[in-house]
């Protein structure tokens, strides 16, 4: 079921959590930052097939999943993309990779002056069949944003499964004998266990880089930082063991205005399977479908003309996650400097001497 939902009118299933308005707070800030300002990204989610079932996942994504991007909708997003110049393509999943029309995509834009980035759980190169992957990738000039969420491999199996840490390093080394994480770009992703708030991204990177090269002797560009956000399967554990309101209001008690300025749903629109519209992967998660006229739905095939009047932007509790300590996005952008929320928001949070 497509749904829209405001502070005002919350979704049934978290109508008994704490009556936070997170559009109210970012109007506080800034009352231009509940606005869209220009379309800088757009991301295709090619659907929820995984080779892995993370516990985190806000899509459920695993190799039962059902729902794939067709060959209409992805043509559709190149014809889009040709009139476009300049913008990012944001290829995520699931596992895009296992997407039949994947290629497709890729051929369909190469050439196109695009900022073209994969969202990967790196392992996929490793299974059966798909070790073309890394030459695939490299020949086409495709960035990469490869999911690692620790650098030890106890709390990196913990989230994604037994081995996966050992599989992963093996392809970020042959990535990077391959040019990645030197000439080409390669940036790692890092989310906490669960109910935790990720420390301070630029200390982060840097342990990221010694934990690394020292051990493994790995490079990667760049390091990003997210918040979980409580949809999916940890909204259905956190709800499980009664910890889900409880989580929601310290992300709003750790609301940091500095990261309002660089909330993706700004400059970014998400395009599911379907071919509907959200302002980011999240809301697409939580079914907050993006509409026009009438209350109709947007598609893919209603953006030009939908950027032509104004994307309105659909807020709910779960956009906290982007704001909490100091911000969270798919781009690990900051939101500024470690302040006295951001330091309540490591008090808070904090349950143990671990990093990851």
């Amino acid at each position: 079921m497509l749904i829209q939902f405001t502070c005002d009118e919350p979704p049934e299933d978290i109508i008994e959590l704490p009556a936070f308005c997170f559009k109210e707070k970012i109007e506080n800030v800034n009352p231009s930052y509940v606005q869209f300002e220009r379309l800088r990204t757009l991301q295709l989610n090619l659907g929820n097939r995984c080779n892995l079932a993370c516990v985190h996942c806000h899509v459920g994504a695993s190799p039962s999943g059902e729902k794939t991007m067709g060959k209409e909708v992805i043509d559709a997003a190149i014809a889009f993309l040709r009139n476009h110049p300049g913008i990012t393509l944001d290829i995520t999943g699931g596992c895009p990779e296992l997407n039949p029309f994947f290629t497709d995509l890729i051929a369909g834009t190469d050439g196109l002056r695009l900022n073209r980035l994969l969202r990967t759980n790196l392992v996929i190169a490793a299974e059966p069949g798909m070790a073309w992957l890394p030459e695939f990738c490299r020949d086409h000039g495709l960035g990469l944003v490869a999911s690692l969420p620790c650098f030890t491999a106890e709390n990196v199996d913990r989230q994604r499964g037994d081995g996966v840490f050992q599989r992963s390093i093996a392809v970020l080394k042959r990535l990077n004998d391959l040019g990645y994480g030197s000439t080409l770009e390669l940036n790692l992703v890092y989310n906490p266990w669960e109910d935790a708030l990720p420390a301070a991204e630029e200390g982060l990177e840097a342990l990221y880089r010694k934990e690394l090269m020292d051990g493994y002797g790995i490079r990667f560009t760049r390091l990003f930082t997210l918040t979980n956000v409580p949809i999916g399967r940890l909204q259905e554990s956190l709800a499980a063991r009664g910890d889900l309101a409880r989580y929601i209001r310290t992300l709003a008690g750790c609301f940091n205005p500095a990261a309002a300025p660089s909330l993706m749903c700004r400059t970014l629109v998400s395009v599911d399977w379907e071919g509907y519209l959200y302002n980011c992967d999240f809301n697409q998660a939580a079914r907050v479908v993006l509409t026009g006229g009438n209350n109709i739905p947007l598609t893919i095939d209603g953006l030009e003309q939908a950027l032509q009047r104004e994307i309105p932007i659909c807020f709910g509790n779960h956009c906290f996650a982007c704001t909490a300590g100091e911000g969270s996005s798919c781009f690990g952008q900051r939101g500024g400097a470690p302040s006295e929320i951001g330091a309540a928001a490591e008090k808070a949070v904090d349950k143990s001497d671990q990093v990851c």
